[in-house]
């Protein structure tokens, strides 16, 4: 009798768990290129840290926080994003500002599972807090169009838009609100009943009813003060020089109450509709006061990690990476001494490499090379220690070169191998 991941959550091995680590190490490595330092946050919080920043109508919210009280009977929350949470914890520490973090860490949102979303998903996340100016805005979506990039995906379709800022959107929401009202019977059921909670909300939602309410809807981008309209004209001018392609989407508002200003999202054109979002983000000026801390305006977006892993694959792409460099195949009681050596010079180069813990046949052997996910085998047997060489196997296409024993670990080092 087995047990079950729980129903949204998924068991991650090998081969897609190597796909996923490759995606870890690019993540580290390109926000580290950008200037960006790594931070972690508890994975559950005081459930007040996302009730005030989401916002109370919020989806996230309403239905999908995983919500507990502790032994103490406080009320805590499963992390279901990771800005409110890095916002708190750069503020209270006092760090100095601006500051560029990011992470890679795992969220849980309780919704419907299906596929390209599960309840406990993976996200990159990059942050900017401190400064207003649009540059930040840029950069933060130059970065994440990079990571994609980076990632094998070759068709990311990136949608921006401003939602203006408490100067401009209360007049517009009430403009908004009165077009609603006399469209409600056109409205999805739960639309229906809750759009003037928030109506931006309308405009964002994936039901067909709502959608063609929403082209039909007034612009926001025709009610923008001087100070977003200018600020966002700063971002898109950054993102021209930048040479990236972006469309302006109207409807583009994002799901959290705490975004002001920019927003923005990439989008997958392989992926169902109502699932191509690979992620995104937006300036969030005013998060840090509904946390009751100084004002500290902040930009940055998150990437569904495992939502871009089934676009890697729709393309084609997202094989994952041989783990093992180099598997050593011994036969005899000298070839396997030899073996382990070569097996320890190699690690010392760098190079990764095993040999199988016990004595096991040349076939076995290779299956369990093959099994392991070993780009060469390096086999040595009486001939190879004789000789003081090894055969070196590429497993991807069987072609062997011999090889001198002392010059295997610089061979695999090279370039070509």
């Amino acid at each position: 009798m087995g047990f079950a991941p729980p129903r949204g959550t998924a068991d991650l091995l090998p081969p897609a768990s190597e796909a996923m680590r490759r995606l870890y190490e690019e993540a580290h490595a390109l926000a580290v290129l950008y200037g960006y330092r790594y931070v972690e946050t508890p994975a559950f919080e005081a459930t007040e840290v996302f009730a005030h920043t989401s916002g109370e109508s919020s989806d996230v919210v309403r239905k999908e926080m995983y919500t507990f009280e502790d032994k103490s009977h406080r009320s805590l929350t499963l992390r279901p994003e990771g800005t409110a949470p890095v916002v708190r914890a750069v503020v209270t520490s006092g760090a100095s500002l601006p500051f560029k973090g990011y992470y890679v860490e795992a969220m849980w949102r309780y919704g419907r599972p299906q596929k390209g979303r599960l309840r406990e998903f993976r996200q990159l996340g990059v942050e900017v807090l401190g400064t207003e100016l649009p540059g930040a805005d840029v950069e933060t979506i130059v970065l994440g169009a990079e990571y994609l990039r980076r990632a094998g995906l070759r068709d990311v379709r990136l949608e921006v838009n401003s939602i203006g800022d408490a100067s401009c959107r209360p007049a517009y929401r009430e403009t908004l609100l009165a077009y609603l009202e006399r469209n409600r019977g056109r409205l999805h059921d739960e639309h229906k009943e809750r759009y003037a909670d928030n109506p931006l909300r309308v405009l964002d939602c994936r039901d067909d009813a709502c959608r063609d309410v929403a082209r039909e809807a007034p612009r926001i981008r025709d009610h923008l003060c001087n100070g977003c309209r200018e600020h966002f004209d700063g971002v898109l001018r950054g993102l021209d020089e930048a040479g990236l392609a972006w469309e302006r989407v109207d409807t583009l508002v994002r799901g959290l109450d705490y975004y002001v200003r920019t927003a923005y999202e990439y989008v997958s054109p392989v992926l169902p509709e109502g699932q191509a979002s690979l992620g995104g983000g937006g300036r969030y000026d005013g998060l840090a006061e509904l946390l009751g801390l100084p004002a500290t305006p902040g930009v940055g977006f998150a990437l569904g990690l495992d939502r871009i892993l089934l676009a890697m694959k729709e393309e084609g792409g997202g094989a994952a990476e041989a783990v093992c460099g180099v598997f050593v195949v011994t036969m005899g009681a000298e070839a396997r001494r030899s073996g382990g050596e070569l097996v320890r010079e190699l690690r010392a180069a760098g190079v990764p490499a095993q040999m199988a813990f016990d004595e096991r046949s040349l076939k076995g052997q290779l299956r369990t090379a093959d099994r392991a996910g070993a780009g060469f085998v390096a086999i040595l047997g009486e001939r190879e220690v004789a000789d003081g060489t090894v055969t070196l196997r590429r497993l991807a296409d069987g072609v062997e070169e011999t090889v001198p024993r002392g010059d295997v670990a610089s061979r695999m080092t090279r370039p070509d191998a």
